[in-house]
């Protein structure tokens, strides 16, 4: 054989095995997406519950239940009112979430919409009930300029109480709860 034939031969056998590494990784990204529609519940902000699935809203950070913010000088509940904007949005008619990933807490990633309000997690964020954690960096910003929700006054990111919850309950927590039963704080 040639070595012009050879040359050819052998750029179209890489050409080729390029055309299946894509058509493998094209087939490995996509993962069948999983829909829900029904009586959902909002456990959170940004966490629903259908039967025994539980179900993340993606891209957004809603303040934890029991979290509160200020406003205006005063305690906000504002963990519970994020639940209760996310419940109220989910009891539209015709909701449908849907995802194709898992979070570490084996919760179904999903991107929930209705007729009424559209992208449900974008509007969490549009209305300050959350913050972007990804791809809804637009509607944070509109919410700050209208100062909606949590924008209104001031507020602790969810994933900064998260992390202050789990150092607490390491050994400083035991230390606080040793003193707080003997008196000592």
């Amino acid at each position: 054989m040639t070595r012009g034939l050879r040359l050819i031969r052998d750029g179209v056998t890489a050409f080729a095995l390029l055309v299946l590494v894509a058509l493998i990784a094209a087939k490995l990204n996509d993962a069948a997406k999983i829909e829900h529609m029904g009586a959902f519940h909002a456990a959170d902000g940004d966490s629903l519950t259908l039967g025994a699935e539980r179900l993340r809203l993606e891209g957004i950070d809603a303040p934890e239940l029991n979290q509160s913010c200020q406003r205006a000088g005063k305690a906000w509940a504002c963990g519970r009112s994020a639940r209760e904007a996310l419940q109220d949005m989910m009891l539209a008619s015709g909701t449908l979430c849907q995802g194709s990933r898992r979070d570490r807490y084996d919760r179904l990633l999903v991107v929930c919409r209705s007729e009424a309000d559209g992208d449900i997690n974008a509007a969490m964020v549009r209305r300050g009930m959350a913050i972007s954690y990804g791809g809804y960096a637009k509607e944070e910003a509109e919410a700050k300029a209208r100062k909606a929700g949590l924008w209104a006054g001031t507020f602790e990111r969810p994933r900064d109480v998260r992390d202050h919850a789990r150092h607490s309950s390491g050994f400083d927590g035991v230390l606080r709860f040793i003193g707080q039963i003997s008196g000592w704080e």
